[in-house]
């Protein structure tokens, strides 16, 4: 990984050891948990729901346990719920989570406090695992992608939904929107612009299309694909745990 996408050594632009970017980033999501909802609609002018539910479509055959990683406020899990599924969100952010379960429509759903490295799951235990816009806030990339592999009953899935690189036409105005734009959002609405400048420079050093898929080989996943989804502005990740493995 190049100093570039380095990002379990970064926040923001600083670079800092793990346990000040866990620290940090905690501190992120308690600040901006009552309007990240808000705040996602506005930056992506909605469009986020769509990938999202295009997730949901992606996966519509898998039953039995699943597992929302980094799953906030419930919007995802809210999509994945079924008669044939046992829902798990999982996040280590209480506020996150308090936010969704006060809403009315989340019955059925179980909430659970967890840190993608180190999950509060029994290998081997997991049918389906997915992770929307929540892997970049990992303290360490790899050793997540490790921990998903470990949980995940051999032949499951995992799917990751995450911002990713978009085609040569599109990145130039893309780019000059998230930095100048985003962060002034956030300032507006969700009062907190050095988050979201925190949140703009994230996306940056994630690995892109190519690069996420290598780190999911190194972990030990098979049947790995992409899907771009907007010209490559964000891009769902697949990939299953072996029989065997």
């Amino acid at each position: 990984m190049t100093q570039e996408h380095d990002i379990n050594h970064s926040f923001g632009r600083e670079s800092v050891n793990q346990a000040q970017r866990r620290e940090r980033i905690r501190t992120v999501f308690t600040a901006v948990a009552p309007r990240y909802d808000l705040m996602n609609d506005l930056m992506s002018m909605g469009i986020h729901r769509l990938w999202k539910r295009k997730l949901a479509r992606r996966v519509q055959g898998v039953s039995g346990k699943v597992v929302d990683l980094a799953g906030g406020t419930g919007d995802v899990a809210r999509l994945l719920r079924s008669p044939q599924r046992q829902v798990t969100v999982c996040d280590p952010s209480q506020a996150m989570m308090q936010v969704g379960q006060q809403r009315p429509d989340m019955a059925g759903i179980n909430w659970l406090v967890g840190e993608a490295e180190k999950l509060p799951l029994a290998d081997a235990s997991v049918d389906l695992l997915t992770v929307s816009f929540g892997l970049r806030n990992a303290t360490h990339l790899e050793k997540a992608l490790s921990e998903i592999h470990r949980v995940l009953k051999p032949g499951g899935s995992f799917v990751c939904l995450e911002f990713s690189q978009p085609a040569f036409w599109l990145a130039p105005f893309y780019n000059l929107y998230s930095f100048l734009v985003i962060p002034r959002l956030g300032a507006l609405v969700a009062r907190e612009p050095i988050a979201y400048q925190y949140l703009v420079e994230s996306i940056r050093r994630f690995p892109n299309q190519t690069g996420f898929a290598k780190l999911m080989t190194q972990a030990g996943f098979a049947d790995i694909r992409w899907e771009n989804l907007s010209f490559g502005i964000a891009c769902l990740h697949f990939g299953t745990r072996r029989h065997g493995g």
